[in-house]
């Protein structure tokens, strides 16, 4: 996979604080893609979820996830880089196949790529880091990696698409590109692969739902002096 340096990519410093996520560009802090969708989802069914398996065992379940899904984005970073890399923990071991099988499947379209784990920001509003930047397919394309411990249905990743879809802004506002796809490649211990592409109308249409969801969080954070209407009338107006 080749390197094409045709964007350049400055990384913002992260911060954590109280399970919140915030990148710093330009001496303003600005709350994590991640961070927005959290405060602004309906969380009842991850209340209905713990009830069911237990606040311990939740805990521990997320928590391995957790660790699984940052091995595995590892051992697809270095690929992606041609570096070499490896870990022989228990979770890197269950890991590395996992992040094989996205490489096997997943990577085999892909011919350039412009950026991984890149830190994206939108100036004054979010920032985040995402995955992959490339060319897929000769379309220039945003690609998350997930891990999950059983195949997804569309229905129940909503906030994956979102948040593709606020990268795609930043890239596109900010380095005046035009991404044209999201790509999620999800991967399950048992090594089942799924990819969900989404592009043109659709991915137009998550765009608007992640400025609402904007919009709702600098609401519940009373932050009156950001206001996004503004670039959600400027949105709408464009699609007419």
């Amino acid at each position: 996979m080749k390197h094409n340096t045709k964007y350049s990519y400055v990384a913002g410093q992260r911060f954590e604080h109280h399970g919140s996520r915030t990148y710093d560009f330009d001496g303003k802090r600005l709350p994590s893609v991640t961070t927005i969708l959290a405060k602004t989802k309906d969380q009842s069914y991850i209340a209905r979820w713990k009830d069911r398996v237990g606040e311990q065992e939740a805990e521990r379940i997320k928590n391995y996830s957790s660790k699984r899904g940052t091995s595995m984005h590892k051992f697809l970073e270095k690929h992606i880089s041609g570096k070499g890399y490896d870990d022989l923990s228990a979770i890197g071991i269950e890991a590395k196949p996992m992040a094989a099988k996205i490489i096997e499947i997943g990577l085999t379209p892909i011919t350039e790529y412009y950026g991984s784990e890149v830190t994206l920001h939108y100036p004054g509003l979010y920032a985040g880091a995402t995955d992959l930047v490339c060319l897929h397919n000769n379309k220039e394309t945003i690609v998350d990696f997930k891990q999950s411990n059983r195949p997804k249905q569309k229905d129940w990743i909503e906030d994956y698409y979102i948040q593709i879809a606020a990268y795609a802004m930043a890239h596109d506002y900010v380095h005046q590109s035009h991404i044209e796809q999201g790509i999620i490649m999800v991967c399950t211990p048992d090594l089942y692969f799924q990819e969900f592409k989404f592009d043109g109308v659709e991915l137009r249409s998550w765009k608007h739902e992640f400025l609402k969801r904007l919009d709702t969080y600098f609401e519940i954070m009373r932050e009156p002096e950001i206001d996004t209407r503004e670039l959600l009338a400027e949105f709408e107006k464009e699609a007419i």
